[in-house]
């Protein structure tokens, strides 16, 4: 016996089937990838909400975006090659700019001029070591601000390693689970919280803003790195920020988790973890850590302390996803009155990107 289509953000009954159903909202700067994994002359794919993208850099360095696809037969074009600052096709060899125009057609084009072909492009920058892509109307691209991280920038910014994870998991569940600190069960073995208590919840405009007095970073690998002695960490303010989420634990730890929708069960969730460097040890040592030894301690980090704390949470919404898919008619039983904000807040910006649609297809 088949199992029951999920179903659609139309057909959806209630608010956790239509925040599962959702997509977000283009009209944002979303992380694509990692700067320093684009060399030049190299391209990429990346997905936006099942919509392929083309990221390369040509030989000058400039960063481009556009529709993954040769006009000729719809071959992705990132199957192909970089020369010089045109991306070519492995098919036929159609070459095409970096704003998307096709430039050349190495073969015979018996008798016809060149055609007139203009893919997509997509608006395209770095910033915190991340290359970021628009995937809505460019026109709004330098009116819409991105992430703003004033300690990551300047001579006296703060350490910071990014780590990713792509899980199997809609990306609704993600801004849960990372928002809503009653997972503590989960966590068990590593504790990076403890006790959460949540003391306020708020939506501002298009932010939901939440407090836990929690003892964080109190586990034993934490421990190992993290001051706890000399510095307090017990409070935490958390907001999503749509379609962004970050945190600061008494401004000593903070963080942002920047989400990619690829599809509507998968995502790419970029996390930046960053710490002042007064909060931070030597290992098994009363001592401070050196500002110069941040980077390779917050590696250090990310590969025993942070990995393994978020593959616990993939775990957990790849089995969420995988459950609802089988139960999505089941009742909602849903405790933590912030996550209800951070779902409807999902529901409400992809409903105002849907109405856009409709008023300019009329």
């Amino acid at each position: 016996m088949d199992k029951p289509a999920i179903p659609s953000f139309d057909e959806a009954k209630n608010r956790r089937q239509r925040v599962r159903a959702a997509g977000m909202n283009p009209h944002y700067w979303y992380p694509a990838e990692y700067d320093e994994h684009v060399k030049p002359g190299s391209s990429v794919e990346v997905k936006f909400w099942g919509e392929s993208i083309l990221v390369y850099r040509g030989v000058d360095g400039v960063l481009h975006a556009m529709a993954n696809r040769c006009a000729h037969r719809q071959v992705k074009l990132s199957l192909g090659e970089v020369q010089g600052c045109n991306v070519v096709c492995p098919y036929h060899g159609w070459s095409y700019d970096g704003c998307g125009r096709l430039v050349d057609i190495p073969h015979e084009r018996f008798g016809r001029p060149l055609p007139k072909i203009q893919l997509r492009s997509y608006p395209v920058r770095v910033r915190y070591g991340l290359i970021w892509i628009f995937p809505g109307d460019p026109a709004r691209a330098d009116i819409t601000p991105m992430p703003e991280i004033p300690e990551l920038e300047g001579p006296e910014r703060w350490a910071c390693v990014p780590i990713d994870f792509t899980w199997r998991a809609h990306h609704s569940m993600i801004i849960d689970n990372v928002s809503d600190f009653t997972h503590e069960f989960l966590h068990r073995r590593y504790k990076p919280f403890a006790d959460a208590k949540l003391t306020r919840y708020e939506t501002q405009d298009d932010r939901v803003f939440v407090e836990y007095d929690t003892k964080v970073a109190g586990g034993p690998l934490y421990k190992l790195f993290l001051d706890r002695e000399r510095v307090n960490t017990n409070h935490m303010t958390l907001c999503y920020e749509y379609p962004y989420q970050w945190s600061n634990t008494d401004d000593w730890i903070r963080h942002w988790c920047f989400v990619l929708p690829i599809d509507q069960r998968t995502t790419r969730a970029f996390f930046l973890f960053y710490y002042y460097h007064k909060v931070v040890k030597l290992p098994l040592l009363p001592l401070r850590m050196p500002r110069q030894l941040m980077t390779p301690l917050l590696r250090a980090m990310n590969v025993f302390v942070m990995a393994p704390l978020l593959r616990e949470d993939g775990f957990a919404v790849e089995a969420e996803q995988e459950g609802y898919e089988d139960n999505f008619r089941a009742p909602v039983a849903e405790l933590n009155p912030a996550v209800t904000m951070f779902q409807d807040l999902t529901v409400r910006k992809w409903e105002e990107h849907l109405a856009e649609q409709k008023a300019a297809a009329i």
